[in-house]
């Protein structure tokens, strides 16, 4: 597991893609990176098995007998 992103980090890493943050600010992006962060490592331990990817959808072909 990866360590939490810091304030600090959250600004250095925003000045480099030429978004320089207020000081203000930090702490709220850097709350919120790392909650992404967190959802997505979530979202990437899933099995998914043999799940179609979504492209493969075609909306309006549903079996029309199928029960909820």
């Amino acid at each position: 597991m990866t360590s939490e992103l810091t304030p600090h980090e959250a600004a250095r890493g925003a000045l480099r893609a030429g978004l320089p943050l207020e000081d203000g600010r930090l702490d709220g992006v850097a709350m919120t990176a790392n909650h992404i962060h967190s959802v997505i490592s979530a979202l990437r331990e899933l099995d998914f098995g043999e799940t179609p990817p979504a492209s493969s959808f075609r909306a309006g072909q549903e079996n029309a007998d199928a029960t909820v």
